[in-house]
């Protein structure tokens, strides 16, 4: 399932929040958090943390992974928590808003 617009980077912003990690991994997480209901490719993750590493969310730098290779490690800086907090509690607004216009019922004689 593809993501809703804009939630991609809270989602990755979340990931980072548990620990740093390499693309692949923040990948993997965000589906396996989500029970594999969404699938994050590398066309949309990397732009993604390109854009969040511009506005100071992230920092990366080359480590080796359990594996052995060099990966680019993300990792959150304090305005990227921040900024996580903020998407966090704007999110939670506009999903409430949502469940609430679908939990809606017409009551008869209202418009």
């Amino acid at each position: 399932m593809e993501l809703v617009q804009g939630t991609l980077e809270m989602l990755v912003l979340k990931t980072l929040a548990l620990e740093p990690m390499h693309g692949w991994g923040i990948a993997q997480r965000i589906e396996r958090m989500s029970n594999d209901v969404f699938l994050v490719t590398q066309g949309s993750l990397y732009p993604a943390l390109v854009r969040m590493k511009r506005r100071g969310w992230v920092t990366s730098a080359w480590r080796t992974t359990e594996n052995k290779r060099r990966a680019r490690y993300y990792e959150l800086t304090a305005l990227g928590k921040r900024q996580f907090e903020v998407e966090r509690a704007s999110w939670q607004r506009a999903s409430s808003a949502v469940n609430d216009i679908l939990r809606a019922r017409l009551v008869p004689g209202t418009a």
